[in-house]
């Protein structure tokens, strides 16, 4: 084991309690909103204007982690002098983040009616949207300072965010509730500056007081703008679910919403390992290291591939349970569970391929940014707008989602045979099909406990189905040689 590895797994081990918790609040923010507003046409209304956010955080935050690590990753490489560059940066990126949000307040309604044309009641959207527009300038200070810490090895106050935002939305709400949903939009501006309040001291800290702004910016619009259109083209995917919910019955959008946020938590896990080495990727592709790259990938890939395939396993097969434990209760009925469960199970087969987009783009954006990512995204958007209609239901919805994100993600692995980074395919093949394997067998195993353990309490059903298909999976994984599963029961085993 190399020395780097205890900080590596200290600082993993760090961020997935971290994002776990954070997970949780969220849970739990989806719960009081499900509890008190139900599925109806005032949540599709806040759920419309929750676009903003939703769009905001993977552009401004994931995307200036793409931008930005590099950038600090070479600077400390170089031993230049990180000051300078925040120097250069963060006042003019600041800038352009304020006038991007009072653009977007003032075109609120505008948006509202692009985005959700047949929405029921657009003057609520409009108000939320408005709320909800201080994401865009929080969300890109977040993604600043987390992209500046995590260069530093500083991983705690970056991956507390999410706990610093579901906290803020469920204080503001849980004491205006009585106000409605605007509430819970007031509470989705306060969780945001949450986010970058956790992470300022620890940024002074690491880098100590910003210098004076300099004349001459360092970061031309141009290295973005390949990130903003890859980030944009992924977040489509929920513009489409929302364009074609809002013809469908009333409460489709919030059923959409809810499989969704339940079903992309082991995806949000699963990245946790890859956000944690994307400053030795991005240095080990700066210095040209082909093996370290490539064995740096591949474990990322088969441990995001492993969490999300098990996950799967787990989701098809008890749906019904998950969302009757976390949601049902208060204004969530009997028909919203089925209805949500049932969007889960599709909607989460194409896991898979969110967690191989997650991992894989990394490689494209740590030397100069290329549009191959966008690219990919692009087709895999054109093949969900082509295939999300309205006649085919929610349920058509989430499979167009999961057949346009797998088509993506199997064009970023292509692309990882060019001249750029040169990774084979067989590098990855034998432990996916492996998985895949194991993800079948684990799928069949819990569907037969499921059944017999028909009539026991839901928490049982579940808690026992999820237990059996892991053990299946763990099992089916270590078999077939699969090395990070056969490692993780070794260590566990002494432990």
């Amino acid at each position: 084991m190399t020395p780097a590895a205890p900080a590596g797994l200290k600082a993993a081990s760090l961020t997935a309690v971290l994002v776990g918790l954070g997970s949780m609040l969220g849970f739990g923010r989806d719960l009081l909103l499900a509890r008190t507003f139900g599925a109806d046409s005032a949540t599709d209304a806040f759920l419309v204007a929750w676009m903003i956010p939703e769009t905001a955080a993977p552009l401004l935050i994931e995307g200036m982690s793409f931008l930005m690590v590099p950038l600090f990753s070479r600077a400390a490489e170089r031993r230049g002098d990180v000051r300078n560059l925040v120097a250069a940066t963060l006042p003019h990126m600041s800038v352009a983040l304020l006038g991007l949000t009072a653009l977007t307040a003032a075109g609120a309604p505008w948006l509202v009616a692009l985005l959700a044309p047949g929405i029921a009641d657009p003057e609520l959207a409009v108000r939320c949207m408005r709320l909800t527009s201080v994401t865009i300038l929080m969300f890109g200070m977040a993604g600043y300072l987390s992209a500046a810490l995590r260069t530093h090895h500083a991983f705690g106050p970056p991956a507390a965010i999410s706990v610093a935002y579901n906290l803020g939305i469920i204080a503001v709400l849980w004491v205006f509730q009585d106000h409605g949903v605007s509430a819970a939009a007031a509470g989705v501006a306060l969780g945001a500056m949450g986010m970058v309040l956790i992470q300022a001291p620890a940024f002074v800290r690491r880098l100590g007081r910003p210098r004076r702004p300099t004349r001459r910016m360092l970061l031309p619009l141009g290295a973005f703008l390949p990130i903003a259109a890859y980030t944009l083209e992924r977040q489509g995917q929920v513009f489409v679910e929302r364009f074609a919910g809002s013809s469908l019955a009333e409460g489709s959008i919030s059923h959409l919403n809810y499989a969704q946020k339940i079903a992309q938590v082991p995806m949000i896990l699963s990245l946790i390992v890859a956000t944690v080495t994307f400053p030795h990727l991005a240095r080990a592709i700066t210095a040209g290291d082909g093996p370290a790259v490539w064995r740096r990938l591949t474990d990322d890939l088969v441990t995001a591939a492993a969490t999300v395939l098990l996950a799967t396993a787990v989701l098809v097969v008890c749906a019904p349970e998950i969302v009757r434990l976390l949601l049902q209760h208060g204004a969530f009925t009997d028909a919203d569970t089925e209805a949500t469960a049932l969007i889960m199970r599709v909607y989460s087969l194409g896991l898979l391929g969110q967690a191989v987009v997650g991992v894989v783009c990394r490689a494209f954006f740590c030397g100069a940014p290329t549009w191959y990512p966008a690219l990919a995204m692009a087709a895999g958007l054109a093949a969900t707008i082509a295939l999300a209609t309205p006649r085919w239901g929610t349920t058509g919805i989430a499979a167009a989602n999961a057949v346009g994100i797998t088509l993506s993600a199997a064009i970023l692995l292509a692309g990882l045979r060019g001249p750029a980074i040169g990774l084979s395919a067989r590098f990855v093949a034998r432990p996916a099909a492996c998985l895949l394997l194991a993800g079948a067998l684990a799928a069949a195993a819990g569907w037969g406990t499921r059944s017999l353990l028909a009539g026991l309490p839901p928490a049982a059903v579940l808690a026992l189905t999820a237990a059996a298909t892991a053990a299946v999976f763990c099992a089916a994984a270590a078999l077939t040689g699969t090395e990070e599963i056969t490692t993780m029961l070794r260590i566990r085993g002494r432990t």
